[in-house]
């Protein structure tokens, strides 16, 4: 009785490492059964190009228009048919989470029928979306929870754009996202008023995509040592920016991208000086007192990365006139929305 009672807690034991060591990876598991992104020269088969392109079309970054357009997700080739040619494979619920969004109306938006699941991964707020999808789960309601590989919908080609997806490029397109800011409907009304919000916080705008590719691979290569957490941290610059801001939603939701500053903590704040890849995801943020922000202006351009904004052009960040940089109106655009 004592020996079993002693191999049983030590059973419990080594199941709480287990799971301890998989909380800690939180992976992220592919949306579909295809998995050729882990084979040897496997990324065509895994890929969908934009119409006339080759593969790499179909990865996140600025791989359109000659680099000069940004690509936000994964475009996921299908794998099974229905007799008339349409795409019948399941989507799969990246990782646990929770339903915060999803659209049956197609033509509200170039991502034809979406959903948006929450995470907490490290305690991160992830948020991933999976788009052009045929049909959403029936039943499934906002707020209910899901876990990693349910499913939750039918791959599909939905989408408003004028072109259209034919059925051989039909397609799940897969982002893992951050979140900009809960006050995104008031700004949106401000700054574009001429356009539709049909999503309210669900727009697109308000979603700073990372590349899930990375993830992906870096997860199977590492294992448990896999932390999102510093993935994140350890991004490129493209700039970085002085805004004279000291309060906005960013600094709560992810306090974790935020570093000290012990001159603030005895002289006071009065901004941040805010670090931004090349897709104006704000990857660290640190507190400025007002005797290390010079000028007056809202937002700063400290510094840029040229050989990054050579790379990576595709938002349009930043621009030089005059053999001087300065924000472009896309910049400004992003850091206003941070800060609203």
């Amino acid at each position: 009785m004592n020996g079993g009672g002693a191999s049983s807690r030590i059973g419990v034991a080594i199941l709480g490492l287990l799971c301890a060591a998989r909380a800690l990876a939180q992976p992220f598991a592919l949306p579909t059964a295809n998995r050729a992104l882990f084979e040897k020269d496997g990324a065509e088969k895994f890929f969908v190009g934009t119409v006339g392109k080759p593969w790499p079309s179909g990865t996140f970054g600025c791989v359109r228009s000659d680099g000069w357009k940004m690509h936000e997700g994964l475009d996921i080739r299908c794998l099974q048919r229905d007799k008339h040619g349409e795409p019948t494979d399941p989507i799969l619920a990246t990782a646990d989470g929770t339903v915060a969004y999803f659209s049956v109306k197609p033509s509200l938006s170039n991502y034809g029928n979406y959903i948006i699941l929450r995470h907490s991964i490290e305690g991160l707020e992830i948020y991933s979306l999976y788009a052009h999808l045929r049909e959403v789960r029936s039943g499934l309601k906002v707020g209910q929870t899901v876990k990693a590989g349910e499913t939750i919908a039918t791959l599909g080609r939905t989408t408003n754009t004028r072109e259209g997806i034919s059925k051989d490029r039909a397609h799940v397109h897969f982002e893992l996202n951050l979140f900009y800011n809960e006050r995104f409907e008031s700004w949106f009304q401000k700054s574009s008023r001429d356009q539709r919000n049909d999503h309210g916080l669900w727009n697109g705008q308000n979603l700073v995509g990372f590349d899930p590719r990375l993830i992906l691979l870096e997860e199977r290569a590492q294992a448990a040592k896999f932390s999102l957490l510093q993935h994140l941290k350890h991004q490129t610059d493209l700039c970085r920016v002085v805004v004279r801001a000291t309060s906005f939603p960013w600094l709560k939701r992810y306090p974790q991208l935020v570093k000290s500053n012990p001159r603030t903590e005895k002289e006071g704040l009065a901004g941040f000086e805010v670090a931004l890849n090349f897709n104006a995801l704000p990857f660290e943020l640190i507190p400025r007192a007002a005797s290390e922000i010079k000028g007056t202006g809202k937002f700063q351009l400290l510094s840029v990365n040229e050989a990054e904004e050579k790379k990576n052009p595709g938002r349009r960040l930043v621009t030089q006139r005059t053999g001087r940089w300065e924000l472009t109106s896309h910049g400004l655009q992003a850091l206003e929305l941070l800060t609203y």
